[in-house]
């Protein structure tokens, strides 16, 4: 039965995932490549979620993602923040396209919010909309909240918390849900608490949840088993992120 249950579950996955719908867009001459999906059902009244991948850009996770969403009723839009020609081939790349971004936050933001346009076009409303995003794309999600973009929440997956501590804290007016692994050691304790205080000082909705024995990427199937590294895939934190996401949405996005 377990089997039969799983093969199901592929098959629908698969069948919506073929409904990704390429979409290309600009920022200025950079030809940008996202994917876009309308749910079968819009029974979110048009709700939509942006999603923002991880440092090797648009993954088979984040389809995945913006699959199942749409199974669940949103509209959703995978965002293309390094543009056609930019993408990272390795590791390496990734780290300076990501780092690229990570400094230069305006460009970041630009890039955010021109995938969130093409969201609205695609049939999401536009005052109801959540951004999402997993790794890079967590500090990405935050980088929305710090802006004040027009939307109900953001939602943060083992996403990089710090920031430039010159830079002025303003009130955050979106709900905030960074979900966190307990063991991340790439986020040292002194910037956690530099995060924290940060929220409380921008009087914002925050939410911060911990997953225990979880690293880096935990919601990343293909990263591994090996917690030593920093990165690695663990299968529990990831059904409960999940589950934390959805009741968050629900909230969220509630009239």
């Amino acid at each position: 039965m377990k089997k039969l249950l799983t093969i199901a579950l592929i098959l629908l996955i698969s069948n919506t995932y073929g409904q990704l719908k390429p979409v290309s867009y600009k920022d200025g001459a950079q030809k940008l490549n996202g994917f876009s999906i309308a749910p079968a059902k819009s029974v979110r009244k048009k709700a939509g979620i942006l999603i923002l991948p991880a440092w090797k850009g648009i993954d088979s996770h984040a389809k995945t993602v913006a699959a199942e969403l749409a199974e669940l009723g949103y509209y959703a839009f995978i965002a293309d923040i390094y543009g056609e020609g930019n993408y990272p081939t390795d590791t390496k790349s990734a780290g300076e396209r990501a780092g690229a971004y990570k400094k230069d936050i305006t460009a970041y933001q630009l890039r955010i919010k021109l995938a969130m346009q093409e969201l609205i076009k695609a049939g999401a409303d536009a005052s109801r909309i959540v951004v999402i995003g997993y790794c890079f794309g967590g500090t990405g999600a935050i980088e929305a909240a710090r802006a004040n973009f027009p939307v109900k929440g953001i939602v943060s997956f083992h996403g990089g918390l710090g920031r430039d501590s010159t830079r002025t804290i303003s009130p955050i007016q979106p709900k905030v849900l960074v979900l966190h692994g307990a063991d991340d050691f790439f986020e040292p304790t002194p910037q956690l608490l530099a995060f924290q205080q940060e929220m409380r000082t921008a009087k914002a909705d925050w939410q911060m949840v911990y997953y225990a024995n979880a690293v880096h990427a935990f919601t990343e199937a293909g990263a591994g088993s090996d917690n030593s590294t920093g990165v690695a895939y663990n299968e529990k934190a990831a059904k409960r992120s999940w589950k934390h996401m959805l009741m968050f949405l629900d909230e969220a996005l509630a009239e």
